[in-house]
């Protein structure tokens, strides 16, 4: 199984010498990200959508095997709210092309007053081509049912596992690849994962997917620099197992 460990972004001023060293300029972050992870989850596509080109300068930067996934726009999710979602679609992708190998998975993060339309998701997974990969996060309860999981399932498209303290979504697997995303632990000091959380999730990991499989998980506590020492933890825990 691989498994690649990172943080949900890497432009955060508040991780300079807790992270980030002094000398390190700025404008050399993603490069220094890249030496110490495998890959990253760029949530800056969300708010707006980058030119190919930045896409392409990213890939440039970073290493061979880096991996970047990338949150969908929230044209996408938040102003059409997955309603005619072609154009959207194929509008980022050609965006994220520019990433070439190094592109990872499209996280589709839908608004938490988004209730549950299997027709609707259904469409909007229709519209990326077999090779992208799609997990998607819900954030209203109405989501969790049979028909939404089998939807997943038929596309192939993974269920985000999110976690804010205890999970807050299904344990489903719907591919053959997962994704977990980490809002907030519980441990000191905030928002850190304890290693018993922390050591929980990697043997969950480790019973679910079988050992061909690739699984992406990124830490959204970027608070106090949280993130990048519970990801270096979490990598260390599934290493082991």
């Amino acid at each position: 199984m691989t498994v690649l460990i990172g943080t949900s972004g890497w432009q955060y001023r508040h991780w300079r010498d807790a992270f980030y060293p002094r000398d390190v300029p700025q404008r050399q972050w993603l490069e220094y990200y890249a030496s110490k992870f495998a890959t990253v989850e760029n949530n800056g596509t969300f708010y707006r959508l980058p030119a190919r080109g930045t896409a392409e300068d990213w890939r440039g930067r970073t290493p061979d095997g880096f991996v970047m996934a990338v949150k969908a726009s929230r044209y996408l999710t938040h102003v059409r709210r997955l309603r005619d979602p072609a154009e959207p679609v194929r509008r980022m992708l050609d965006v994220f092309g520019g990433l070439g190998d190094k592109r990872g998975p499209v996280l589709v993060q839908l608004p938490p007053g988004l209730a549950a339309d299997t027709a609707l998701l259904d469409d909007c997974l229709a519209q990326f081509p077999a090779d992208v990969r799609v997990v998607v996060e819900p954030r209203h309860p109405s989501w969790w049912s049979d028909s939404i999981r089998g939807v997943l399932a038929a596309r192939n498209a993974a269920l985000c596992w999110a976690d804010r303290g205890d999970p807050v979504t299904p344990l489903w697997r719907t591919a053959d690849w997962g994704y977990l995303r980490f809002h907030e632990g519980t441990a000191s000091p905030w928002p850190r994962y304890g290693a018993a959380a922390l050591g929980a999730w990697a043997d969950r990991i480790a019973s679910t997917w079988p050992p061909d499989a690739t699984v992406y998980a990124y830490f959204n506590n970027d608070q106090n620099a949280a993130a990048v020492a519970d990801a270096a933890t979490l990598a260390r825990l599934t290493g082991h197992r």
